[in-house]
């Protein structure tokens, strides 16, 4: 009797700590930890709402990831994620908090969906985000104008010259799907 107590508190407790792991941060603790790191390191913070499922979400971490500019955004950025917007199998994977964060910033119609990011300076006052000026979502940047939304946000929260202004902008354009004719 003893014995099967024993293995049933022991099973309990493995439970509890591996659904503890499984848990992701909350967004308050992300941004907490970016900002530190941020002020420490003299650096901005790039964060960017994403989910699992999201294609253009992963377009956009391949192009920031791309060896032609990947040292650019390292040397200027702290980049975070927020998982949010997840399918209803992998709700698990949202960061506490991050949906409203998302709410809080991308607050109008046309400025929904994912990617979004926002750059953020070291004590979390918003420098930019990814709305264009007419309100939508610039998303992953690969047509002209979001290219070019990208870069002037890019102007305004690093250290950028116009080569590494024209790299990036070449990489982001190759996003752009190919359209048939």
């Amino acid at each position: 009797m003893i014995k099967n107590l024993l293995c049933v508190l022991l099973l309990s407790s493995i439970s509890v700590i591996s659904f503890a792991q499984q848990t992701p941060p909350s967004a308050d603790e992300v941004l907490k930890k970016a900002f530190a790191i941020a002020k420490k390191e003299k650096k901005n913070v790039f964060l960017m709402f994403h989910a699992s499922w999201c294609g253009w979400c992963r377009k956009m971490d391949t192009a920031m990831n791309d060896a032609v500019c990947k040292q650019f955004f390292q040397d200027n950025y702290v980049i975070e994620h927020l998982t949010i917007l997840e399918s209803d199998g992998k709700k698990n994977l949202e960061n506490p908090g991050a949906e409203e964060l998302y709410k809080k910033h991308a607050n109008t119609p046309r400025s929904s969906g994912i990617p979004f990011w926002i750059v953020f300076d070291a004590d979390g006052k918003v420098i930019a985000d990814a709305k264009m000026p007419d309100g939508s979502n610039t998303g992953c940047p690969a047509a002209v104008e979001e290219v070019e939304h990208f870069i002037s946000v890019l102007k305004k929260s690093s250290k950028i010259d116009e080569k590494t202004s024209k790299i990036i902008f070449d990489r982001f354009r190759k996003n752009e799907p190919v359209r048939q004719q």
